[in-house]
């Protein structure tokens, strides 16, 4: 518990040290914040793909306790969580394409929108997956988990045990604040590449609420 505690503090904390620095970067020079600090493969990028591995690995390692305490369904569960943030961690670099420099096979020249060798970026026929489902879409579900189930899972009781059946990490209430916090923060700086920078708060919120959530118990 203590480590976990200790964890969960330090990926806080680095989450306010990036968003003073974001501000003061973007404050001193807008260009430099776009072309170096948040720019494509740049260092702000890597750590989000890094942060989403590290969810990936925690929630496998959660995934092989739970299954050691015969909760097979919550081990499944876990074991899809960590899947999923695998594909996110990938698709945040493009698989290495740009880091091992491979081209992009012939489907993703002609599907993907900046040619490279991921699915959030295809456009299949007039829909671009990027601005539907990986858009608006997902930023309404990732809202409603970071600030609307910390407040409703203490309070209904039919939330809480669909919840801890499926294993799902609760949001304690720090970390829905600094959540609002964030994005109050992203909302007025005036930037298209802020949105890297709050990809990569995200991915080290979720680090921190995955290892001490609300509902610690049953996710582990």
């Amino acid at each position: 518990m203590a480590t976990a505690q200790t964890i969960d503090r330090a990926l806080l904390g680095t989450i306010c040290v990036i968003l003073i620095v974001s501000i003061g970067v973007h404050l001193y020079d807008t260009t430099y914040f776009a072309l170096t600090f948040a720019k494509e493969d740049g260092l702000v990028e890597y750590a989000t793909a890094f942060g989403l591995l590290l969810c990936s690995m925690t929630f496998a390692t959660h995934a092989g306790s739970l299954r050691r305490r015969g909760l097979t369904f919550a081990a499944v569960c876990t074991a899809l969580y960590a899947l999923v943030f695998f594909l996110g961690a990938g698709e945040e670099v493009s698989w290495g394409q740009r880091i091992f420099g491979w081209e992009s096979g012939e489907f993703f020249l002609e599907n993907n929108h900046q040619d490279e060798t991921n699915l959030h970026n295809l456009v299949v026929g007039d829909l671009n997956l990027a601005k539907t489902v990986f858009g608006s879409g997902l930023t309404t579900v990732i809202l409603l988990y970071l600030v609307a189930l910390p407040l409703l899972y203490p309070r209904v009781g039919a939330i809480q045990r669909l919840v801890d059946k499926f294993a799902v990490p609760v949001p304690a209430l720090r970390h829905t604040a600094l959540a609002i916090l964030t994005s109050l923060v992203i909302a007025v700086i005036d930037q298209s590449r802020k949105w890297e920078v709050y990809e990569c708060i995200f991915s080290l919120l979720m680090l921190a609420i995955i290892v001490m959530p609300q509902n610690r118990e049953h996710t582990r």
